[in-house]
């Protein structure tokens, strides 16, 4: 009988360590053997059917490495191209959802196709500017849509309203609650947080604002601007002065459309496309620089009476606040108003307040029977929380009013 340690020499020699391929990839080149095990247990070399599986897994290794480098630096380079602009003078870029939604990668080809689709027969459009603040559920784009739904003859201008989104949530809203978006940034500006009046950030929204606009005219639109916390009950479109190139809503009215003494809110206005308007638009937004530190209401009110807007030969309008009110001077009459401004306010929560009231103060006037809303015997309740004195802290919180819930009121 052989002693145990021939017999250990022989198990040994019997079961020489595996050469079995890797269990992560079938074609794994084997771990190495130690030279006197190969040699004792004569193996023999691999097969070639052994040696080509072997091949194929390291060249589709190596394809599949360059391919994701490839992509890799493909989207590096996309992503560091000198972003489209709408002019000159301001950068834009697109957030990652617009890409994904987006017909077209070139913002201004998008802007186009906007524009297009919800432009009116005589190429006007509607426009509104949003951002996150201002866009979440039961906020204020919420009550800015739910107007057009209770107003007189105003469900139709839906079709032509054009969101325009500061930022990336803003879009995503719109996508979920309107079928005209477009997405708008300025590079190194976060337009994402409440903007408060005459913050840096609220200016350089009210600024980058301007240029748009500019643009739109420069692309062959007219077109209606309208800030999101203005309601709209009326379509607004038969009070408008049809010899105007440019007409703008006031927070103070003195009775003649004419007088520019009158003090205008850039909120809302409405301006046909023409060289004169262009003209206008550039020389509004260039003289932000001639008055560092004024929003674009400011500036305008100094501008309007340069000699260049009569060079230019811009027929400026004012519009009448019996039809185009505002919390700081109200329409007094239910049955000639066409929008309200939530103007004259600061802070998202008593914006929310006040334009719950307003819609509220709307419909029961609409409920009335004819006889009764002719005698008027309705009048705003507002404003209650709006005020020139009711300026909110930048970290004030901004409680949330359920539009359903005012439905059912």
């Amino acid at each position: 009988m052989a002693s145990p340690r021939l017999l250990a020499r022989f198990n040994r020699r019997r079961y020489p360590p595996s050469t079995g391929v890797s269990a992560c990839c079938p074609f794994a080149p084997p771990r190495p053997l130690p030279l006197r095990d190969c040699s004792s247990a004569g193996m023999s070399p691999p097969k070639p059917s052994t040696l080509i599986r072997r091949a194929a897994c390291l060249f589709t290794l190596l394809t599949l490495s360059l391919l994701m480098l490839y992509t890799a630096t493909d989207s590096i380079r996309f992503l560091h191209l000198p972003s489209a602009s709408l002019s000159s003078s301001t950068l834009v870029r697109i957030f990652p959802s617009y890409l994904n939604n987006s017909p077209s990668p070139n913002p201004m080809q998008h802007l186009k196709e906007v524009l297009g689709n919800a432009s009116m027969g005589n190429n006007t459009v509607i426009l509104t500017t949003l951002n996150d603040a201002w866009a979440s559920t039961n906020s204020v784009v919420d009550l800015f849509l739910k107007s057009f739904m209770l107003g007189e003859g105003t469900h139709w201008l839906l079709d032509h309203l054009v969101i325009i989104a500061l930022d990336e949530k803003a879009y995503n809203r719109c996508q979920a609650v309107h079928k005209h978006c477009f997405s708008l940034v300025t590079e190194d500006v976060d337009f994402q947080e409440e903007a408060y009046f005459m913050t840096p950030n609220y200016l350089k929204m009210m600024w980058r604002r301007i240029d748009f606009l500019r643009s739109v005219l420069e692309l062959g639109y007219d077109f209606v601007f309208t800030d999101t916390d203005i309601m709209w009950f009326r379509d607004p479109f038969p009070q408008f002065f049809s010899d105007a190139d440019f007409q703008i809503a006031c927070d103070h009215f003195f009775g003649d459309p004419d007088d520019l003494n009158n003090m205008p809110n850039g909120g809302f206005n409405y301006v046909k496309s023409n060289n004169r308007s262009i003209a206008f638009y550039k020389f509004w937004y260039a003289s932000h620089e001639t008055y560092p530190g004024y929003h674009d209401q400011d500036v305008f009110n100094k501008i309007k009476f340069d000699p260049l807007i009569s060079d230019i030969g811009l027929k400026i309008r004012f519009l009448d606040t019996a039809y185009f009110g505002g919390l700081c001077e109200p329409s007094k009459d239910l049955n000639l108003v066409c929008t309200m401004h939530a103007n004259c306010c600061y802070g998202m929560d008593s914006k929310l307040h006040d334009l719950k009231i307003m819609l509220q103060d709307w419909r029961a006037f609409t409920s009335l029977p004819p006889d009764l809303k002719n005698e008027s015997v309705i009048s705003w309740r507002v404003p209650q929380n709006c005020s020139l004195h009711s300026l909110r802290h930048f970290d004030s919180p901004s409680p949330e009013i359920n539009v359903e819930q005012e439905e059912e009121n």
